[in-house]
Protein backbone atom coordinates (compact mmCIF):
# COMPACT_ATOMS: atom_id res chain seq x y z
CA UNK A 1 0.00 0.00 0.00
CA UNK A 2 1.11 3.42 -0.75
CA UNK A 3 1.39 6.08 1.99
CA UNK A 4 2.66 9.53 2.36
CA UNK A 5 4.43 10.21 6.25
CA UNK A 6 4.43 13.37 7.17
CA UNK A 7 7.02 14.31 10.16
CA UNK A 8 10.04 11.64 10.25
CA UNK A 9 11.18 12.42 13.86
CA UNK A 10 11.79 9.39 16.53
CA UNK A 11 8.69 7.85 15.88
CA UNK A 12 7.38 9.16 12.73
CA UNK A 13 10.82 7.98 11.24
CA UNK A 14 10.76 4.46 12.43
CA UNK A 15 7.37 4.30 11.73
CA UNK A 16 8.00 4.56 7.60
CA UNK A 17 10.77 2.14 7.90
CA UNK A 18 8.81 -0.26 9.85
CA UNK A 19 6.42 0.11 7.08
CA UNK A 20 8.86 -0.03 4.40
CA UNK A 21 10.00 -3.28 5.71
CA UNK A 22 6.48 -4.50 5.51
CA UNK A 23 6.57 -3.91 2.01
CA UNK A 24 4.36 -0.68 1.53
CA UNK A 25 5.42 2.36 -0.40
CA UNK A 26 5.68 5.14 1.93
CA UNK A 27 6.71 9.05 0.75
CA UNK A 28 8.12 10.82 3.62
CA UNK A 29 8.38 14.50 4.17
CA UNK A 30 10.07 16.48 6.90
CA UNK A 31 11.40 19.82 7.33
CA UNK A 32 14.95 18.39 7.94
CA UNK A 33 15.68 17.86 4.37
CA UNK A 34 18.40 15.21 5.04
CA UNK A 35 16.05 13.14 5.70
CA UNK A 36 13.23 14.19 3.49
CA UNK A 37 12.09 12.20 0.42
CA UNK A 38 10.39 15.30 -0.77
CA UNK A 39 10.77 19.03 -0.58
CA UNK A 40 7.43 20.03 0.38
CA UNK A 41 3.83 18.81 0.90
CA UNK A 42 3.01 19.59 -2.56
CA UNK A 43 5.43 17.11 -3.64
CA UNK A 44 4.54 14.51 -1.66
CA UNK A 45 0.73 14.79 -2.99
CA UNK A 46 1.93 14.59 -6.20
CA UNK A 47 3.93 11.49 -5.53
CA UNK A 48 1.04 9.74 -4.48
CA UNK A 49 -1.40 8.13 -6.25
CA UNK A 50 -5.25 8.45 -5.81
CA UNK A 51 -7.00 7.94 -3.54
CA UNK A 52 -4.25 9.17 -1.39
CA UNK A 53 -3.48 8.32 2.24
CA UNK A 54 -1.35 10.88 4.34
CA UNK A 55 -0.22 10.36 7.82
CA UNK A 56 0.84 13.25 10.10
CA UNK A 57 3.26 12.54 12.68
CA UNK A 58 4.22 16.36 14.13
CA UNK A 59 3.44 17.83 17.27
CA UNK A 60 -0.30 18.84 18.68
CA UNK A 61 -1.81 21.83 18.39
CA UNK A 62 -0.53 24.49 15.55
CA UNK A 63 1.98 22.37 13.55
CA UNK A 64 -0.84 19.49 13.95
CA UNK A 65 -3.51 22.41 12.63
CA UNK A 66 -1.09 23.85 10.08
CA UNK A 67 0.02 20.87 8.32
CA UNK A 68 -4.01 19.66 7.93
CA UNK A 69 -5.11 22.89 6.57
CA UNK A 70 -2.74 22.73 4.09
CA UNK A 71 -3.08 19.14 3.48
CA UNK A 72 -7.09 20.16 3.11
CA UNK A 73 -6.00 22.49 0.13
CA UNK A 74 -3.99 20.09 -1.15
CA UNK A 75 -5.77 17.11 -1.26
CA UNK A 76 -8.83 15.44 -3.24
CA UNK A 77 -12.29 14.15 -2.95
CA UNK A 78 -11.80 10.36 -1.29
CA UNK A 79 -8.17 10.68 0.11
CA UNK A 80 -7.63 9.98 3.74
CA UNK A 81 -6.00 12.29 6.75
CA UNK A 82 -4.38 10.42 9.68
CA UNK A 83 -3.17 11.93 12.72
CA UNK A 84 -1.09 9.97 14.59
CA UNK A 85 0.49 12.25 16.79
CA UNK A 86 -0.64 13.39 20.52
CA UNK A 87 -3.58 15.69 19.65
CA UNK A 88 -6.24 16.95 21.77
CA UNK A 89 -9.49 14.78 20.88
CA UNK A 90 -11.73 17.97 20.67
CA UNK A 91 -9.16 18.83 17.66
CA UNK A 92 -9.77 15.75 16.04
CA UNK A 93 -13.77 16.39 15.76
CA UNK A 94 -12.67 19.77 14.78
CA UNK A 95 -10.03 18.29 11.91
CA UNK A 96 -12.74 15.58 10.93
CA UNK A 97 -15.55 18.41 10.31
CA UNK A 98 -13.20 20.76 7.86
CA UNK A 99 -11.73 18.11 5.73
CA UNK A 100 -15.32 15.85 5.38
CA UNK A 101 -16.34 19.57 3.67
CA UNK A 102 -13.84 18.63 1.25
CA UNK A 103 -14.83 15.02 0.98
CA UNK A 104 -11.58 13.85 2.60
CA UNK A 105 -11.77 11.77 5.26
CA UNK A 106 -9.73 11.63 8.78
CA UNK A 107 -8.77 8.84 11.29
CA UNK A 108 -7.28 9.83 14.59
CA UNK A 109 -4.71 7.37 15.73
CA UNK A 110 -3.24 7.14 19.09
CA UNK A 111 0.09 5.81 19.06
CA UNK A 112 2.31 3.96 21.57
CA UNK A 113 5.88 2.17 21.32
CA UNK A 114 8.45 5.03 21.79
CA UNK A 115 11.88 4.32 20.18
CA UNK A 116 11.44 0.66 20.34
CA UNK A 117 8.45 0.35 17.74
CA UNK A 118 10.43 -0.25 15.15
CA UNK A 119 11.47 -3.37 16.06
CA UNK A 120 8.84 -4.38 18.70
CA UNK A 121 5.87 -2.68 16.99
CA UNK A 122 3.42 0.04 17.41
CA UNK A 123 0.13 -0.06 20.04
CA UNK A 124 -2.42 1.71 17.97
CA UNK A 125 -6.33 3.33 18.70
CA UNK A 126 -8.26 4.70 16.49
CA UNK A 127 -11.10 6.68 15.91
CA UNK A 128 -12.99 7.24 12.82
CA UNK A 129 -15.88 5.76 10.26
CA UNK A 130 -15.21 2.40 9.96
CA UNK A 131 -14.87 2.17 6.04
CA UNK A 132 -11.94 4.58 6.39
CA UNK A 133 -10.51 2.67 9.33
CA UNK A 134 -11.07 -0.69 7.04
CA UNK A 135 -9.31 1.26 4.01
CA UNK A 136 -6.69 1.67 6.37
CA UNK A 137 -5.80 -2.07 7.89
CA UNK A 138 -2.41 -3.07 5.80
CA UNK A 139 -0.77 0.00 7.30
CA UNK A 140 -2.24 -1.17 10.91
CA UNK A 141 -1.47 -4.38 10.37
CA UNK A 142 1.75 -3.60 9.70
CA UNK A 143 2.96 -1.10 12.03
CA UNK A 144 1.00 -3.14 15.52
CA UNK A 145 3.12 -5.90 17.31
CA UNK A 146 2.48 -9.42 15.85
CA UNK A 147 -0.72 -11.08 16.93
CA UNK A 148 -4.04 -9.81 17.86
CA UNK A 149 -3.36 -7.65 20.45
CA UNK A 150 -1.95 -4.09 19.47
CA UNK A 151 -5.00 -2.57 17.61
CA UNK A 152 -8.60 -1.49 18.56
CA UNK A 153 -10.67 0.49 16.31
CA UNK A 154 -12.56 2.56 19.42
CA UNK A 155 -15.08 4.28 18.07
CA UNK A 156 -15.74 7.54 15.93
CA UNK A 157 -13.25 10.42 15.48
CA UNK A 158 -11.67 11.47 18.72
CA UNK A 159 -11.50 8.17 20.41
CA UNK A 160 -8.33 7.07 19.05
CA UNK A 161 -6.86 9.95 20.89
CA UNK A 162 -9.45 9.69 24.02
CA UNK A 163 -7.90 6.58 24.66
CA UNK A 164 -4.20 7.35 23.65
CA UNK A 165 -4.72 10.35 26.80
CA UNK A 166 -6.29 7.40 29.46
CA UNK A 167 -3.46 5.27 28.38
CA UNK A 168 -0.64 8.16 29.20
CA UNK A 169 -2.56 9.18 32.68
CA UNK A 170 -2.05 5.55 33.38
CA UNK A 171 1.08 5.60 32.26
CA UNK A 172 1.75 8.77 34.49
CA UNK A 173 0.39 6.84 37.43
CA UNK A 174 2.68 3.99 37.07
CA UNK A 175 6.31 5.58 36.71
CA UNK A 176 5.29 7.77 39.75
CA UNK A 177 4.81 5.10 41.80
CA UNK A 178 8.11 3.19 40.38
CA UNK A 179 9.59 6.88 41.56
CA UNK A 180 8.23 7.23 45.38
CA UNK A 181 9.14 3.20 45.75
CA UNK A 182 12.71 4.05 44.43
CA UNK A 183 13.46 7.19 46.74
CA UNK A 184 11.70 5.31 49.98
CA UNK A 185 14.47 2.59 48.94
CA UNK A 186 17.27 4.49 48.38
CA UNK A 187 16.39 6.67 51.91
CA UNK A 188 16.18 3.35 53.94
CA UNK A 189 19.04 2.27 56.33
CA UNK A 190 18.41 -1.54 55.95
CA UNK A 191 18.20 -1.62 52.23
CA UNK A 192 21.77 -1.66 50.80
CA UNK A 193 20.93 -3.03 47.08
CA UNK A 194 17.97 -0.73 45.47
CA UNK A 195 19.33 -1.80 42.02
CA UNK A 196 18.79 -5.27 43.02
CA UNK A 197 15.64 -5.35 44.58
CA UNK A 198 13.69 -3.90 41.33
CA UNK A 199 15.66 -6.54 39.24
CA UNK A 200 14.38 -9.05 41.11
CA UNK A 201 10.85 -7.90 40.89
CA UNK A 202 11.12 -8.48 36.82
CA UNK A 203 9.94 -12.10 37.24
CA UNK A 204 7.20 -13.51 39.20
CA UNK A 205 5.94 -10.64 40.30
CA UNK A 206 2.46 -8.90 40.33
CA UNK A 207 4.38 -5.24 38.99
CA UNK A 208 6.29 -7.25 36.81
CA UNK A 209 6.53 -4.92 33.45
CA UNK A 210 8.08 -3.03 30.42
CA UNK A 211 8.41 -0.18 33.07
CA UNK A 212 9.97 -2.45 35.49
CA UNK A 213 12.51 -3.59 32.71
CA UNK A 214 13.26 -0.30 31.44
CA UNK A 215 13.69 1.10 35.53
CA UNK A 216 16.19 -1.95 35.89
CA UNK A 217 18.48 -0.97 32.44
CA UNK A 218 18.28 2.92 33.49
CA UNK A 219 19.47 1.94 37.32
CA UNK A 220 22.27 -0.61 35.05
CA UNK A 221 23.59 3.11 33.32
CA UNK A 222 23.36 4.97 36.55
CA UNK A 223 22.73 2.61 39.54
CA UNK A 224 21.82 6.07 41.68
CA UNK A 225 20.71 8.35 39.28
CA UNK A 226 23.36 10.77 40.51
CA UNK A 227 23.58 12.28 36.65
CA UNK A 228 20.16 13.59 36.46
CA UNK A 229 18.53 15.92 37.99
CA UNK A 230 14.88 15.41 39.30
CA UNK A 231 12.91 17.22 36.58
CA UNK A 232 10.65 15.99 34.44
CA UNK A 233 8.26 17.66 31.83
CA UNK A 234 4.65 16.70 30.79
CA UNK A 235 3.62 16.67 27.15
CA UNK A 236 -0.69 17.69 27.62
CA UNK A 237 -2.20 14.50 27.98
CA UNK A 238 -1.71 14.09 31.65
CA UNK A 239 -3.78 17.38 31.67
CA UNK A 240 -5.89 16.49 29.45
CA UNK A 241 -6.70 13.34 31.36
CA UNK A 242 -7.57 15.16 34.61
CA UNK A 243 -9.85 17.72 32.92
CA UNK A 244 -11.46 14.78 31.25
CA UNK A 245 -12.05 13.52 34.52
CA UNK A 246 -13.71 16.54 35.89
CA UNK A 247 -15.57 17.07 32.91
CA UNK A 248 -16.80 13.60 33.57
CA UNK A 249 -17.00 13.78 37.10
CA UNK A 250 -14.58 10.96 37.30
CA UNK A 251 -12.08 10.77 40.07
CA UNK A 252 -8.89 10.03 39.77
CA UNK A 253 -6.60 10.61 42.50
CA UNK A 254 -3.49 8.45 41.49
CA UNK A 255 -3.10 10.19 37.85
CA UNK A 256 -4.26 14.03 39.26
CA UNK A 257 -1.16 13.41 41.92
CA UNK A 258 1.40 12.08 39.32
CA UNK A 259 0.81 15.26 37.18
CA UNK A 260 1.28 17.60 40.24
CA UNK A 261 4.06 15.53 41.39
CA UNK A 262 5.70 16.65 37.77
CA UNK A 263 4.77 20.21 38.38
CA UNK A 264 6.59 20.15 41.73
CA UNK A 265 9.54 18.76 40.15
CA UNK A 266 9.89 22.18 38.72
CA UNK A 267 10.37 24.15 42.03
CA UNK A 268 13.32 21.91 43.37
CA UNK A 269 15.60 19.09 42.50
CA UNK A 270 13.41 15.64 43.25
CA UNK A 271 14.68 12.92 44.00
CA UNK A 272 11.55 10.35 42.94
CA UNK A 273 11.77 12.53 39.32
CA UNK A 274 15.00 11.26 38.75
CA UNK A 275 13.03 7.82 38.30
CA UNK A 276 10.87 9.56 36.15
CA UNK A 277 12.61 11.34 33.35
CA UNK A 278 15.11 8.20 33.36
CA UNK A 279 12.21 5.92 32.72
CA UNK A 280 10.69 8.46 29.44
CA UNK A 281 14.05 8.50 28.26
CA UNK A 282 14.22 4.66 28.27
CA UNK A 283 10.92 4.13 26.56
CA UNK A 284 10.74 7.21 24.27
CA UNK A 285 13.84 8.65 24.11
CA UNK A 286 12.53 12.08 25.68
CA UNK A 287 14.81 14.69 26.82
CA UNK A 288 16.07 14.49 30.43
CA UNK A 289 18.20 17.43 32.43
CA UNK A 290 21.78 16.22 33.11
CA UNK A 291 23.21 17.58 36.48
CA UNK A 292 26.24 19.94 36.45
CA UNK A 293 29.72 17.55 35.68
CA UNK A 294 27.88 14.34 34.70
CA UNK A 295 29.51 12.29 31.65
CA UNK A 296 27.21 12.71 28.28
CA UNK A 297 26.58 8.76 27.15
CA UNK A 298 25.35 9.95 23.86
CA UNK A 299 22.52 11.74 22.75
CA UNK A 300 20.76 9.49 20.17
CA UNK A 301 20.13 6.35 21.86
CA UNK A 302 17.63 5.32 24.72
CA UNK A 303 19.73 4.97 28.35
CA UNK A 304 21.56 8.21 27.24
CA UNK A 305 21.76 10.84 29.82
CA UNK A 306 20.82 13.78 27.59
CA UNK A 307 19.18 14.04 24.41
CA UNK A 308 18.93 16.11 21.94
CA UNK A 309 15.60 18.89 21.61
CA UNK A 310 12.83 17.02 19.81
CA UNK A 311 12.49 17.64 16.36
CA UNK A 312 8.84 17.92 15.09
CA UNK A 313 7.49 14.91 15.28
CA UNK A 314 9.49 14.02 18.48
CA UNK A 315 6.64 13.93 20.57
CA UNK A 316 6.33 10.61 22.17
Amino acid sequence: MQIGMVGLGKMGGNMAERLRRGGHDVVGFDRDPSISDVGSLKELVERLRAPRVVWVMVPAGVPTQQTIDDLGELLSEGDVVVDGGNSHYVDDQKHAAELARKGIGFVDCGVSGGVWGLENGYALMCGGDGPHVQRLMPIFETLKPEGTDGFVHAGDVGAGHFAKMVHNGIEYGMMQSFAEGWELLEASDVVKDVRGCFSSWRTGTVIRSWLLDLMVRALDDDEHLEGLRGYAQDSGEGRWTVQAAVDHAVPLPVITAALFARFASRQDDSPSMKVVAALRNQFGGHAITATEGSTDKGADSPGADVTPPPRDADRR
